[in-house]
């Protein structure tokens, strides 16, 4: 997400993919060309093309509105996911600080019941895997609103390996049964998802050297029959024309066993010279019907989308569904109160909320009708632009024209890039970011402790009734009731505390107002 302002400083591809000038130029130029012919015909010949304006203003100001519409009802999509994906940062911390902090590491079950006894580990590795999933659902959220289907990705398979693949599968293990028919709907794997699967499943080692070894070589080992001991290195494939990304998604994940080729957590798509220059399309769509080769639709361009056609909840609502177990499982056993299981329910809720409001941008366009009039609006009021100017602006004509269908189309094609704010376009939202943001605060609450500190509490770093007394905890908590400091006139007790208090907040309300 570029939000520096471009006009100022220095200028780099980075800030000039930002702008839209790489998609409009054609369109642009071939306007400009339109208003040159008008003026040199005009200036020339005898012949003057210029003609009467009073159309020009009618049809200005329907246009500047439905295209300032235009761009207001995109932006206001832009926005929604933002606040879409505020909604999943939040209720992921408060899920996490509810499973870390309020369910008890000491578990017991009543006799009689099939629950084994846990011990302290094995109770703070089932709330950890927990937090874990629950970061696994925001990367999963990010693979589906950027159309990449599955589960086999570098920042989100660690994560989720653990579980089950198969309705009778061996736990905690790959191991599949005879039939592919009860592989689970969380591991199905369509064959457009572009997965490369491997002849028999590997374990990279997770230590010593470097990371060597791309997905590529890895197949012609595994195909070969030779050991794979080294970790994968993720294969950054697009050119820096995609939203660039200073950090590594997947640095802190483990190498898992699977039985297919992980992709990398950023898959950006080429950038090829049909984007730059669109006429040329016209030349391949003519040369792959004239030789008759097939079209890849699978394909992934530079192309900027307005919506995603494969988007669908599949991942993160299991996710989902598991967490909610989870959470049906403790409020069974009375391992937290109502309270909690409430906030727990109602946070799963709004994840699956957010779910839904983020496929709804991503999967509903604006009509086509409606886009395509607008677009063809725009055309032929800019074409019919230098004909109408002419009379008044002369040579002046091919500067106004090439202005006006500068701003007209920016506009228009801004509208169409913001969109659908979840690709890797440097004006859309930072998806990565916001994962790897979560990815941190989910680290740190599982960082802090879930006991109350009472022995810092009573230290000396301690000055809990300062400004008004700046004795410090350790010195406080010796008094067996509390007495003003150097004060034999005020009583001591509750009185004396609370008169403290009331000291406190005056010099705080005075001492922090603005003096006039």
């Amino acid at each position: 997400m570029v939000a520096k302002d471009p006009l100022f400083g220095h200028w780099t591809a980075k800030k000039f993919s930002a702008t839209v000038l790489d998609d409009i130029w054609p369109e642009v130029t071939f306007f400009t060309l339109v208003a040159t012919v008008v003026s040199v015909v005009s200036l020339k010949t005898s012949v003057d093309l210029g003609v009467s304006n009073q159309l020009l203003t009618v049809l200005g100001l329907v246009l500047g509105l439905v295209i300032s519409f235009r761009t207001s009802s995109a932006y206001e999509r832009y926005q929604d996911g933002r606040k879409m994906w505020t909604n999943i940062t939040v209720a992921s911390k408060n899920m996490a600080q509810m499973v870390w902090m309020h369910v008890p590491v000491e578990r017991t079950f009543p006799a009689g019941s099939s629950e084994a006894p846990m011990s302290v580990l094995q109770v703070t590795i089932e709330k950890k895997t927990m937090i874990n999933l629950i970061q696994a659902y925001a990367v999963s959220v990010k693979h589906l609103l950027r159309g990449e289907q599955g589960a086999y990705y570098r920042d989100l398979y660690p994560l989720i390996s653990f579980l089950p693949r198969h309705a009778n599968g061996i736990p905690g293990t790959i191991a599949a049964p005879d039939s592919d028919s009860e592989l689970l709907p969380l591991w199905q794997i369509a064959e457009t998802d572009g997965f490369q699967k491997l002849r028999e499943s590997y374990t990279p080692q997770t230590t010593g050297g470097p990371r060597k070894m791309t997905d590529a070589t890895m197949v012609e080992k595994v195909a070969s029959g030779s050991d794979i001991s080294l970790q994968i290195t993720p294969e950054r494939n697009g050119p820096a024309l995609t939203k660039p990304c200073s950090y590594d998604p997947e640095a802190v994940l483990p190498v898992i066993e699977s039985e297919y080729v992980l992709k990398p957590a950023r898959n950006p798509p080429h950038a090829s010279l049909y984007d730059f220059f669109p006429f040329l399309r016209l030349f391949r769509w003519l040369w792959r019907h004239l030789s008759g080769k097939p079209r890849h639709d699978n394909a992934r361009t530079r192309k900027r989308k307005a919506f995603s056609e494969i988007a669908e909840s599949q991942i993160p609502l299991e996710i989902l569904l598991v967490l909610s177990n989870y959470s049906a499982y403790l409020l069974k056993h009375d391992l937290i109160k109502p309270a909690i299981g409430s906030g727990l329910t109602n946070n799963i809720l709004s994840l699956t909320d957010s779910l839904s409001n983020l496929e709804r941008i991503c999967n509903t366009p604006l009509p086509f009708a409606y886009q395509a009039h607008l677009r063809m609006s725009v055309w032929i009021y800019l074409l019919l632009l230098p004909f109408q100017i002419y009379s008044f602006y002369q040579i002046i004509t091919i500067p106004a024209t090439a202005f006006a269908s500068f701003l007209m189309l920016g506009f228009l094609e801004i509208g169409q890039e913001i969109e659908n704010p979840f690709n890797y376009d440097m004006n859309d939202l930072d998806l990565d970011h916001f994962c790897l943001a979560i990815q941190r605060d989910l680290a740190e609450i599982t960082a802090s402790a879930t006991e109350i500190p009472f022995e810092h509490i009573f230290s000396k770093l301690n000055t809990p009734l300062a400004p008004a007394d700046v004795r410090h905890a350790e010195e406080l908590s010796k008094m067996d009731v509390y007495s003003m400091h150097g004060d034999d006139a005020t009583p001591s007790g509750n009185h004396s505390l609370r008169k403290i208090l009331v000291d406190g907040w005056k010099r705080v309300d005075m001492d922090t107002r603005k003096k006039t």
